[in-house]
């Protein structure tokens, strides 16, 4: 490990401030040493250390109860009411009822009242402010609510305030949202043996279709041209049973890959291990499809190109059985096709024929069938944006685009056919606001009656009620928290709000939340929304290097819009930097133009549009050191950040990459074909990490779990393996025992080492100094009517030790933060136990007759907790 004063490091520095700063001895010599860290952009030891004190401080700050970040609403049968928990500070909470008609919010009941009188007959102190249970319901005339506590039910008059036992019944609310949807059009796999009717059964003998009579009768073989070689199988029954899907099938078997375990939990020997895994370029199993008549025991080929696919295909069946329909994914997705089969004749029509010059996106298919499969709807990117689409299934044209505009439809969640509508999430349709927030709208079938049922300048999640006649629009963003409002679908007007979410506390203690950050992309004209996170204790007139994580996938986009108090990359902002993330061109929810920058090309990225980000944003903040940019991610951001030192070294200095699948050869095949495309093409070549290996500058870190199933180990090894071979200075972190990772605690701790390594230019913490156990700590138990006030937490691993001083047995409850009690077990008189928990973690002590007597907090340290008599 090389240290930071040293006579390489000094020149490397030299060199990347312009290689000309190459100083005489004697001129260096009369620097303070204050000066010369500051000249070459590093942090004194006496500043990392502070900064790993203001991380752990972070760290601990970012595990702060934040009231109101959820809301969940308990909805009445009927919808017309609906109940939640409304949290306050310091772990106090209310019960709320909502009335939707009238648009009324108020506390569920006198939470007074029902407190002095739940503490009569229970004969113990109940707080009016933080009550023993988390649930409540109604009796149906709402003149009683009833809830669990101390493991009995009760049931409180709301008049009268008298607390007595319930019974086992109450009027019942339903889970949150609507009941399950059922696609109502009878779909078959290609795998069952028994007909609807039950009179039949089928099934492959001598690779041939033969079916037995259930009740009796003699076997009737189907086909006689199956093979060895070319067997039938996949069985699928028409719904009026009297006709059979089958196919040829050309099996392919899958190759394994390869992983040595080398330090299993026993033996000497290291552990093998193998698994079926599909590669770009590898043949795929095919099926013909056949159409078998059973009553005149005919057999028609169905005319369509032999399917590739890596599971037999679902069919869809129309109502009388005489055609069913079937998806068909081109291998390269540059084609998908829903075909109607005629079940007489096994002529194929296309219902949806798509293509593209690049690619469709089948990962992201959305297909809904209607009733006896008349119509579907599908959402494709044709016209440049994801949008639906109506089409008649039974004359096989399309009917009308339902939606329209430069935006994106995101995801359906109801079709209601009875009344022809759709409920969707879309993105991008609000002037001026960031493209990926989500809203809800409804639309009708033929296109008209756009609805937007959410509002507000966030990021919305909707809990409709039963009826969908109601629904709670929560919406945030990564710099505003949570806000909760009462909306009616049928216009989506407000009925009334509901809650906000405060973070005052939270802000006053130093926290505070990252910036939303827009700037322009390789084009110039296209903006890259993302986030940029800077250390609390930010001090403008300092520079920092700047750090991005990049998860670049094209399956979706991935920068975080939506509230949170704890984000990793924030952490590692403490230790002093500029931590970033973006989604660039290639990724999903914007444009199809946009998502097509991957097309054979995953190696782009979108690295020209995050340099191009990273330099506006230093730019407009000049403290942003764009000389020292450091790059860390896993998998597809593994491959990502060993590129940029590979491929823009010229602005990417650090990298930290984790399971990365450096050669979309090596990888599987569902995810690498749908972007490089089929057949594999020297664009793989062109892409590749372990091609493009001895391009290396700057500082990079290999991290791989030896047991990683989704991206062979081999994948980095092979990076490995070229470098080596190029001459070229590295590191390489192995995982034993750890399948795809970012390295769990461990590896989190030595990329951020890496990071202040090469980025500050100092050196970590001497890890491999023996550190002292912790030392215990008395535990000062906290008085029980204080019980409100105490923060719930969890942080690190730690333990405590309890020790009964009474002459009575205890019982030892976990307090949840929800204020429900997990039981521990009990501790004899003069016993002692200790128990595994975590920092900030509250542990409750109940002497004889159900009496609450000790509260305990968790520290860091090991705790040792005194039972005695109660603290008043």
């Amino acid at each position: 490990m090389k240290k930071t004063i040293t006579r390489r490091h000094f020149l490397t520095g030299a060199a990347a401030a312009g290689g000309t700063a190459l100083f005489a001895q004697s001129s260096v010599a009369t620097r303070s040493k204050a000066a010369q860290y500051k000249e070459r952009g590093a942090a004194t030891p006496a500043e990392l250390t502070e900064n790993y004190r203001h991380q752990a401080a972070y760290n601990t700050l970012a595990r702060t109860p934040v009231a109101n970040l959820v809301l969940s609403p308990h909805w009445f049968n009927n919808s017309h009411y609906f109940w939640y928990r409304n949290a306050g500070q310091e772990n106090t909470f209310e019960f709320i009822l909502v009335d939707t008609e009238l648009g009324t919010r108020k506390p569920a009941f006198d939470h007074t009242k029902l407190a002095s009188a739940l503490s009569r007959v229970t004969h113990s102190r109940v707080l009016s402010t933080n009550l023993p249970f988390s649930e409540i319901e109604f009796v149906p005339d709402m003149s009683a609510v009833v809830f669990t506590a101390a493991d009995t039910r009760w049931q409180c008059n709301v008049t009268s305030y008298v607390c007595t036992l319930a019974g086992t019944s109450s009027a019942k609310v339903t889970p949150n949202g609507s009941p399950a949807e059922i696609d109502p059009s009878p779909v078959a796999n290609l795998s069952d043996a028994a007909s609807p009717d039950g009179k039949w059964e089928a099934e492959i003998r001598d690779y041939n279709v033969w079916i037995k009579p259930v009740h009796g009768g003699s076997d009737l073989q189907l086909t006689r041209d199956g093979t060895a070689a070319l067997p039938y199988g996949a069985i699928s029954w028409s719904p009026q049973s009297n006709t059979l899907i089958c196919s040829i099938v050309d099996a392919v078997i899958t190759k394994n890959v390869y992983m040595v375990e080398s330090s299993p939990t026993s033996g000497t020997r290291g552990v093998l291990h193998s698994h079926e895994y599909d590669q770009p370029g590898d043949a795929m199993t095919s099926y013909t499809l056949h159409v078998l008549d059973v009553p005149h025991i005919a057999n028609t080929r169905v005319q369509i190109d032999k399917i590739q696919l890596d599971d037999p295909q679902s069919l869809r069946w129309s109502q009388s059985g005489d055609a069913f329909l079937v998806e068909l994914t081109d291998r390269g997705h540059q084609r998908f096709r829903i075909m109607k089969v005629d079940t007489a004749s096994g002529r194929a029509v296309s219902v949806v024929d798509e293509r593209s010059q690049t690619f469709i996106n089948t990962s992201n298919n959305y297909i809904h069938y209607t009733s006896e499969a008349k119509e579907l709807i599908y959402a494709s990117e044709q016209d440049g944006w994801r949008h639906l689409y109506l089409y008649d299934a039974q004359t096989c044209r399309l009917k009308n685009q339902i939606t329209h505009g430069a935006w994106v439809v995101r995801t359906v969640e109801k079709v209601d056919e009875l009344n022809r509508t759709i409920w969707f999430k879309a993105s991008g349709r609000i002037p001026d606001q960031d493209p990926y927030l989500v809203q809800y709208y409804r639309i009708n079938f033929d296109g008209s009656g756009l609805v937007q049922l959410s509002d507000g300048d966030g990021d919305h999640h909707m809990q409709y009620s039963p009826d969908r006649r109601w629904a709670v629009d929560t919406y945030s963003r990564a710099d505003m928290p949570p806000v909760h409002n009462l909306r009616r679908t049928k216009d989506g007007a407000l009925v009334c709000p509901l809650e906000k979410s405060d973070i005052d506390p939270l802000s006053k203690s130093g926290w505070r939340p990252p910036q939303v950050y827009r700037a322009k992309g390789r084009d110039g004209t296209t903006n890259i929304w993302g986030l940029v996170f800077r250390p609390l204790h930010f001090d403008p007139d300092r520079k920092y290097p700047v750090i991005e994580n990049i998860y670049a996938g094209p399956q979706d986009s991935f920068v975080r819009k939506n509230f949170a108090v704890e984000d990793g990359m924030q952490a590692l902002a403490e230790l002093g930097f500029i931590v970033v993330q973006c989604d660039g061109m290639g990724t999903r929810n914007r444009s199809k133009s946009f998502h097509d920058a991957c097309w054979h090309n995953l190696k782009d990225a979108g690295l020209p549009d995050r340099i191009a980000w990273i330099k506006a944003l230093a730019k407009e903040f000049p403290y942003c050191d764009t000389s020292r940019v450091g790059i860390y991610g896993t998998s597809a951001g593994g491959q990502s950040s060993t590129g940029a030192l590979l491929f823009h070294p010229e602005f990417y200095k650090v990298a930290v990459s984790s399971c990365g699948c450096h050669d979309n050869r090596v990888d599987k095949r569902w995810w690498n074909e749908q972007w490089m495309g089929y057949p594999v093409g020297p664009w793989y070549a062109e892409s590749s990490n372990v091609v493009h290996a001895a391009n290396l500058r700057g500082k990079l870190l290999l991290m791989v779990g030896e047991l990683d199933t989704n991206v062979p180990p081999e994948s980095t090894l092979r990076v490995v393996d070229a470098l080596i071979k190029s001459k070229k200075d590295f590191d390489l972190l192995v995982l034993p025992g750890m399948d795809h990772t970012s390295g769990g605690d461990y590896g989190e701790r030595r990329r951020q080492d890496y990071f202040v390594r090469h980025l500050l230019h100092c050196e970590p913490p001497d890890r491999n100094i023996p550190q002292p156990p912790g030392t215990p700590v008395a535990l000062k138990p906290i008085p029980i009517d204080q019980e409100s006030s105490i923060t719930f937490s969890a942080g690190a691993e730690t333990t405590i030790t309890f020790r009964n001083h009474t002459n009575f047995m205890v019982q030892l409850f976990w307090l949840r933060g929800d204020n429900t009690r997990a039981s521990y077990g009990t501790i004899a008189a003069g016993d002692t136990r200790e128990i595994q928990t975590y920092d900030g973690h509250v542990w409750l002590i109940v002497g004889p007759d159900s009496k609450d007597l000790n509260i305990f907090v968790a520290e860091d340290n090991p705790g040792i907790a005194d039972i005695s008599m109660p603290i008043h």
